[in-house]
């Protein structure tokens, strides 16, 4: 056989072993599970994205919130979805890394029942108070703790800012209760409204409500203070630094996805969180890209894991059946 006619066969046989789906993808409009509620930051920038691949992708892109259960709700919607890639999933740090370390009986395989696709971007998160509560130090704050009963918003018990929680009474030996909320917007609404004192969540969540003046940041998690709130302290500045972990959220498949549709909405999200105006669209709202291949999504996966699995030991979370 000539090397000519080898390279004709090999390059028919590689069409024939992709599906014929894949091939004409997308050929119907893709949605995207968002486990988190509509307004939150992750909510918003998903939403933003999917208006830019809608163009490039020639076919619209929906956002689907299924927010609730500590994002249980959505990791599982996503795990039953048709692996046809016309259902794409935001998943995160809880989702993948955190819930199966604290939850028995899970309705999903966080290993086995996705596709890393890209890791998207890391959350700046914040310490923030009601403006009823009178400090205006994260030193004040751990005080008042100290003499008073206080509530602190959380996304649902062993959710990322439930952690926190934990790690921070046990650092402060305080007593602070964790009240659940369906997202970050939600519980900086809480927050205006008094219904909780303390929050610890996405930075973007908060900027639109500082001009009320009812909501006070006392140091945001990130290694530089933000340009968006240049006066308010790091964690470390403020002495809360050496928590353990970070937000992150990226996006995954349902397992059996076809690679080459992994890889064609890999290229499009990496392309498009590398682009400068939509990188100064990300800083706008507290969030920080990291997009790369999927192979590195999934090895990043594989060290969040034990990252995670060091955090839920230090914040003592005991391990619990999920009950729906």
């Amino acid at each position: 056989m000539s090397p000519t006619l080898r390279t004709m066969l090999l390059a028919v046989f590689a069409l024939w072993a992709v599906p014929a789906g894949a091939q004409s993808y997308p050929s119907q409009p893709i949605r995207i599970l968002v486990p988190i509620a509509a307004g939150s930051v992750t909510d918003v920038i998903m939403r933003a994205a999917a208006q830019h691949l809608s163009q490039r992708l020639g076919q619209q892109v929906v956002i689907e919130n299924r927010g609730g259960a500590n994002f249980i709700i959505g990791a599982q919607a996503c795990a039953g979805a048709p692996p046809d890639g016309y259902t794409l999933c935001a998943v995160n740090n809880n989702s993948l890394s955190i819930n199966p370390l604290i939850y028995q009986k899970l309705p999903y395989d966080a290993d086995k029942d996705f596709v890393p696709i890209v890791n998207m971007y890391v959350v700046i998160e914040a310490l923030a108070v009601s403006s009823a509560v009178p400090v205006n130090s994260v030193a004040g704050l751990r005080d008042l703790a100290r003499s008073k009963s206080l509530n602190f918003g959380t996304l649902g018990e062993g959710s990322y800012p439930d952690l926190f929680l934990a790690w921070l009474n046990t650092q402060w030996h305080t007593s602070i209760v964790g009240v659940p909320y369906r997202g970050g917007g939600p519980l900086a609404q809480a927050l205006v409204a008094g219904e909780i004192q303390v929050g610890h969540i996405g930075l973007g969540n908060l900027l639109g409500l500082l001009p009320t003046g009812k909501v006070k940041l006392l140091a945001v998690a990130a290694p530089k203070r933000s340009p968006l709130v240049p006066d308010v302290s790091t964690d470390v500045e403020a002495r809360i630094g050496g928590f353990p972990g970070a937000v992150w959220w990226g996006l995954a498949a349902p397992r059996g996805t076809p690679s080459p549709i992994v890889e064609r909405i890999n290229r499009e999200f990496t392309k498009l969180f590398r682009e400068a105006e939509f990188v100064a669209y990300l800083e706008q709202q507290a969030a920080l890209p990291v997009v790369g291949t999927p192979a590195e999504f999934a090895r990043f996966l594989a060290k969040d894991r034990a990252d995670s699995d060091a955090l839920v030991k230090i914040a003592k979370t005991p391990r619990t059946e999920y009950r729906p």
